[in-house]
């Protein structure tokens, strides 16, 4: 469905935005409420849960090039990284917070606390969980609409074109027209 791709565009937009803007451009004066009804709304759309395995994954990058370096440290270096990477695992609301202060710029306090309502509910919860199963066949029909839409252009136009030039454009453009047809 539109939304999903529509919810993947803003997720990677509200990405770039906390990555680029300067934390002292987002540190706007936003009230409490505002704030709270901005991460009500993104806990409700799981708007940041795509960001759950950065830590993750970077531990395990890191692991993997300390290791190969000292392959006979294998558990100390598992561990120690282990550690230091939740020694970090509470930096994850920082990102909360500045994901809350973007939406929050966007949105006003109501807009946000209907987005959470209508996301909290059962077809909100619905659109969420059907969202990527709709868009995939969306774009599968919108694909067999496509290549019905460029064949019969096509015919339309090589009729158009025996028309305008009776002998002489005809036979190159159906030879054309049969290279190109995509398959059905």
């Amino acid at each position: 469905m539109i939304f999903s791709e529509l919810t993947r565009r803003t997720r990677l937009m509200v990405a770039a935005v906390v990555l680029m803007l300067p934390a002292t451009a987002l540190a706007q004066d936003i009230s409490d409420s505002h704030l709270a009804a901005a991460r009500a709304a993104l806990e409700a759309i799981a708007a940041t849960d795509q960001f759950d395995n950065i830590l993750l994954n970077a531990a395990t990058q890191i692991k993997s090039e300390l290791i190969g370096n000292n392959p006979d440290r294998q558990t100390e270096i598992s561990d120690m990284v282990d550690e230091r990477a939740l020694a970090l695992a509470p930096r994850r609301g920082d990102l909360e917070n500045e994901v809350a202060r973007v939406y929050a710029k966007l949105f006003t306090e109501e807009e946000l606390q209907q987005i959470a309502q209508f996301y909290n509910s059962e077809a909100g919860k619905k659109l969420l969980a059907q969202g990527p199963a709709a868009t995939r066949e969306m774009v599968g029909a919108a694909e067999v609409w496509s290549n019905g839409i460029v064949r019969d252009l096509r015919e339309s136009a090589i009729e158009g074109i025996r028309q305008i030039a009776p002998t002489a454009n005809a036979a190159p453009a159906a030879a054309g027209a049969d290279a190109a047809t995509p398959a059905q």
